[in-house]
Protein backbone atom coordinates (compact mmCIF):
# COMPACT_ATOMS: atom_id res chain seq x y z
CA UNK A 1 0.00 0.00 0.00
CA UNK A 2 1.31 3.60 -0.81
CA UNK A 3 1.94 6.10 1.82
CA UNK A 4 2.42 9.55 1.21
CA UNK A 5 4.79 12.02 2.82
CA UNK A 6 5.12 15.46 3.32
CA UNK A 7 8.44 17.05 4.15
CA UNK A 8 7.56 20.69 6.07
CA UNK A 9 8.70 23.28 8.02
CA UNK A 10 7.94 26.86 7.56
CA UNK A 11 11.13 27.63 8.97
CA UNK A 12 13.59 27.40 6.41
CA UNK A 13 17.24 26.66 6.06
CA UNK A 14 16.58 23.33 8.27
CA UNK A 15 17.41 20.60 5.77
CA UNK A 16 13.76 20.20 4.30
CA UNK A 17 14.63 19.81 0.36
CA UNK A 18 18.19 17.56 1.57
CA UNK A 19 15.59 15.13 3.31
CA UNK A 20 12.96 14.68 0.62
CA UNK A 21 15.62 13.82 -1.84
CA UNK A 22 17.84 11.64 0.18
CA UNK A 23 14.72 10.10 2.20
CA UNK A 24 13.71 9.36 -1.26
CA UNK A 25 16.97 7.99 -2.77
CA UNK A 26 17.14 5.61 0.19
CA UNK A 27 13.59 4.00 0.09
CA UNK A 28 14.48 3.62 -3.55
CA UNK A 29 18.43 1.96 -2.80
CA UNK A 30 16.19 -0.13 -0.15
CA UNK A 31 14.22 -1.93 -3.11
CA UNK A 32 11.25 0.82 -2.93
CA UNK A 33 9.50 2.67 -5.95
CA UNK A 34 9.78 6.42 -5.14
CA UNK A 35 7.86 9.51 -6.41
CA UNK A 36 9.26 12.76 -5.27
CA UNK A 37 7.07 15.65 -5.63
CA UNK A 38 8.25 19.65 -5.53
CA UNK A 39 5.74 21.59 -4.90
CA UNK A 40 7.86 24.69 -3.83
CA UNK A 41 8.21 27.38 -6.40
CA UNK A 42 11.90 27.78 -5.95
CA UNK A 43 12.03 24.23 -7.31
CA UNK A 44 15.09 23.62 -5.58
CA UNK A 45 14.27 19.62 -5.09
CA UNK A 46 13.95 19.76 -9.36
CA UNK A 47 17.11 22.21 -9.78
CA UNK A 48 19.57 19.19 -6.95
CA UNK A 49 18.21 16.85 -9.21
CA UNK A 50 19.82 18.19 -12.34
CA UNK A 51 16.50 19.54 -13.84
CA UNK A 52 16.13 23.47 -14.43
CA UNK A 53 13.11 25.12 -15.33
CA UNK A 54 12.06 23.68 -18.73
CA UNK A 55 8.79 25.31 -20.61
CA UNK A 56 8.45 22.13 -22.54
CA UNK A 57 8.15 19.74 -19.83
CA UNK A 58 5.12 19.31 -17.88
CA UNK A 59 5.30 20.18 -14.20
CA UNK A 60 3.50 20.28 -11.11
CA UNK A 61 2.33 23.58 -11.76
CA UNK A 62 0.31 22.84 -15.20
CA UNK A 63 -1.41 19.63 -12.94
CA UNK A 64 -2.21 22.14 -10.13
CA UNK A 65 -4.00 24.98 -12.50
CA UNK A 66 -5.80 22.18 -14.37
CA UNK A 67 -3.95 22.33 -17.30
CA UNK A 68 -3.53 18.72 -17.79
CA UNK A 69 -3.63 15.26 -15.54
CA UNK A 70 -0.69 15.17 -12.85
CA UNK A 71 2.70 13.95 -15.54
CA UNK A 72 4.30 10.99 -15.34
CA UNK A 73 7.59 11.40 -13.23
CA UNK A 74 11.01 12.26 -14.71
CA UNK A 75 13.19 9.06 -14.21
CA UNK A 76 16.27 9.12 -12.11
CA UNK A 77 17.15 6.43 -11.53
CA UNK A 78 14.76 3.37 -11.98
CA UNK A 79 12.18 3.24 -8.94
CA UNK A 80 12.98 6.93 -8.41
CA UNK A 81 10.99 9.41 -10.02
CA UNK A 82 10.31 13.53 -9.59
CA UNK A 83 7.42 15.57 -10.87
CA UNK A 84 9.42 18.69 -11.03
CA UNK A 85 8.77 22.11 -9.46
CA UNK A 86 8.56 25.67 -11.97
CA UNK A 87 8.88 29.75 -10.72
CA UNK A 88 4.70 29.85 -12.20
CA UNK A 89 4.05 27.92 -9.47
CA UNK A 90 4.22 31.15 -6.90
CA UNK A 91 1.24 32.24 -8.96
CA UNK A 92 -0.77 29.00 -8.15
CA UNK A 93 -2.19 30.23 -4.77
CA UNK A 94 -4.14 33.40 -6.58
CA UNK A 95 -4.72 31.55 -9.71
CA UNK A 96 -6.58 28.85 -7.29
CA UNK A 97 -8.02 31.05 -5.27
CA UNK A 98 -12.20 31.31 -6.55
CA UNK A 99 -12.05 27.26 -7.13
CA UNK A 100 -14.37 24.94 -4.95
CA UNK A 101 -12.59 22.21 -2.91
CA UNK A 102 -9.22 24.19 -3.48
CA UNK A 103 -7.66 22.23 -0.47
CA UNK A 104 -8.59 18.69 -2.12
CA UNK A 105 -6.69 18.99 -5.68
CA UNK A 106 -3.37 17.89 -5.32
CA UNK A 107 -4.95 14.53 -3.35
CA UNK A 108 -7.19 14.29 -6.58
CA UNK A 109 -4.13 14.21 -8.85
CA UNK A 110 -2.05 11.66 -6.52
CA UNK A 111 -5.12 9.12 -6.64
CA UNK A 112 -5.18 7.67 -10.28
CA UNK A 113 -0.96 6.76 -9.81
CA UNK A 114 -0.79 6.13 -6.32
CA UNK A 115 -0.61 2.43 -6.50
CA UNK A 116 2.44 2.55 -8.78
CA UNK A 117 4.93 3.63 -5.72
CA UNK A 118 5.34 2.29 -2.62
CA UNK A 119 6.13 5.95 -1.63
CA UNK A 120 5.35 9.55 -2.54
CA UNK A 121 7.19 12.19 -0.87
CA UNK A 122 5.84 15.90 -1.19
CA UNK A 123 8.61 18.90 -0.72
CA UNK A 124 6.54 21.63 0.80
CA UNK A 125 7.49 25.42 0.30
CA UNK A 126 8.93 26.64 3.36
CA UNK A 127 5.23 28.29 4.52
CA UNK A 128 1.80 27.38 5.58
CA UNK A 129 0.18 28.08 1.87
CA UNK A 130 -2.56 26.40 0.28
CA UNK A 131 -0.26 24.23 -1.71
CA UNK A 132 1.38 23.18 1.61
CA UNK A 133 -2.48 22.94 3.14
CA UNK A 134 -2.66 20.88 -0.27
CA UNK A 135 -0.25 18.23 0.61
CA UNK A 136 -0.83 17.64 4.26
CA UNK A 137 -4.26 16.84 2.72
CA UNK A 138 -3.26 14.50 0.13
CA UNK A 139 -0.69 13.14 2.76
CA UNK A 140 -0.72 10.00 5.12
CA UNK A 141 2.05 11.41 7.20
CA UNK A 142 3.78 14.75 8.14
CA UNK A 143 7.79 14.84 8.44
CA UNK A 144 9.39 17.88 10.22
CA UNK A 145 13.02 18.32 9.76
CA UNK A 146 14.26 20.21 13.01
CA UNK A 147 18.32 21.51 13.33
CA UNK A 148 19.67 20.83 16.41
CA UNK A 149 20.12 24.48 17.57
CA UNK A 150 18.35 26.61 20.07
CA UNK A 151 15.62 28.41 17.62
CA UNK A 152 14.63 24.59 15.86
CA UNK A 153 11.25 25.08 18.19
CA UNK A 154 10.58 28.93 17.79
CA UNK A 155 7.47 28.85 15.95
CA UNK A 156 6.51 25.10 15.75
CA UNK A 157 3.53 25.47 17.24
CA UNK A 158 1.75 27.47 14.69
CA UNK A 159 2.79 24.30 12.63
CA UNK A 160 1.09 21.78 15.13
CA UNK A 161 -1.54 23.79 15.42
CA UNK A 162 -1.79 23.74 11.89
CA UNK A 163 -1.71 20.33 11.66
CA UNK A 164 -4.17 19.55 14.04
CA UNK A 165 -6.97 21.83 12.17
CA UNK A 166 -5.98 19.71 8.84
CA UNK A 167 -6.55 16.45 11.20
CA UNK A 168 -9.99 17.76 12.47
CA UNK A 169 -11.34 19.27 9.16
CA UNK A 170 -10.17 18.18 5.91
CA UNK A 171 -8.10 14.61 6.40
CA UNK A 172 -8.87 12.73 9.80
CA UNK A 173 -6.51 9.84 9.02
CA UNK A 174 -3.24 12.76 8.35
CA UNK A 175 -0.38 11.98 11.40
CA UNK A 176 2.64 13.60 12.38
CA UNK A 177 4.54 10.70 11.74
CA UNK A 178 7.87 11.69 12.37
CA UNK A 179 10.40 14.22 13.42
CA UNK A 180 13.92 14.54 12.17
CA UNK A 181 16.95 15.71 13.81
CA UNK A 182 19.36 17.68 11.11
CA UNK A 183 23.15 19.37 11.44
CA UNK A 184 23.42 17.26 14.51
CA UNK A 185 27.05 17.70 15.83
CA UNK A 186 27.32 15.65 19.10
CA UNK A 187 30.71 17.63 20.09
CA UNK A 188 28.31 20.60 20.38
CA UNK A 189 26.47 20.75 24.20
CA UNK A 190 23.52 22.83 22.65
CA UNK A 191 23.38 20.28 20.02
CA UNK A 192 22.91 17.40 22.24
CA UNK A 193 20.50 19.79 24.91
CA UNK A 194 18.73 20.77 21.68
CA UNK A 195 17.92 16.92 20.53
CA UNK A 196 17.13 16.47 24.73
CA UNK A 197 14.70 18.85 24.32
CA UNK A 198 13.51 17.94 21.19
CA UNK A 199 12.68 14.10 22.12
CA UNK A 200 10.79 15.70 25.44
CA UNK A 201 8.46 17.29 23.08
CA UNK A 202 8.17 14.26 20.78
CA UNK A 203 9.13 11.49 22.38
CA UNK A 204 7.19 9.02 19.96
CA UNK A 205 7.78 10.91 16.88
CA UNK A 206 11.56 11.92 16.69
CA UNK A 207 13.36 9.20 15.01
CA UNK A 208 16.73 7.68 16.48
CA UNK A 209 18.83 8.64 13.39
CA UNK A 210 20.28 12.02 13.88
CA UNK A 211 21.47 13.66 10.33
CA UNK A 212 24.86 14.41 11.86
CA UNK A 213 25.95 17.90 10.15
CA UNK A 214 28.11 16.55 6.73
CA UNK A 215 29.83 18.71 3.81
CA UNK A 216 28.87 15.80 1.69
CA UNK A 217 25.12 16.93 1.85
CA UNK A 218 25.83 20.45 0.73
CA UNK A 219 28.04 19.61 -2.39
CA UNK A 220 25.71 16.65 -3.58
CA UNK A 221 22.85 18.99 -5.04
CA UNK A 222 25.54 21.35 -6.79
CA UNK A 223 26.44 17.80 -8.61
CA UNK A 224 23.20 17.40 -9.60
CA UNK A 225 23.25 14.02 -6.76
CA UNK A 226 21.56 12.35 -4.46
CA UNK A 227 23.91 11.42 -1.52
CA UNK A 228 24.24 8.27 -2.15
CA UNK A 229 25.26 8.54 -5.96
CA UNK A 230 27.37 11.65 -5.15
CA UNK A 231 29.58 9.83 -2.02
CA UNK A 232 27.73 6.31 -0.24
CA UNK A 233 30.19 6.68 2.45
CA UNK A 234 30.00 9.86 3.49
CA UNK A 235 28.32 10.55 6.97
CA UNK A 236 25.11 11.72 5.12
CA UNK A 237 24.85 8.41 3.02
CA UNK A 238 25.28 6.62 6.39
CA UNK A 239 22.89 8.27 8.13
CA UNK A 240 19.94 8.82 5.62
CA UNK A 241 20.00 5.35 5.09
CA UNK A 242 19.34 4.39 9.10
CA UNK A 243 16.54 6.85 8.47
CA UNK A 244 14.69 4.95 4.91
CA UNK A 245 15.70 1.69 7.59
CA UNK A 246 13.77 3.31 10.55
CA UNK A 247 10.75 4.62 8.02
CA UNK A 248 10.08 1.11 6.77
CA UNK A 249 10.41 -0.34 10.15
CA UNK A 250 7.41 2.35 11.42
CA UNK A 251 5.37 1.06 8.51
Amino acid sequence: MSKVISISNHKGGVGKTTTAINIGAGLNKLGKRVLLIDLDAQANLSQSLGLIDNEERQNIYGAITGEYKLPPGVEIIKGLDIIPSTLDLSGAELELSGEAGREYILQELIGPIKKKYDYIIIDTAPSLSLLTINSFVASDEIFIPLQAQYLALQGLSKLIEVIGKIQRRLNKGLKLGGVIVTQYDKRKILNRDVVETIRAHFPKETFNTLIRDNIALAEAPANSLDIFRYNAKSKGAEDYLALCKEIIKRK
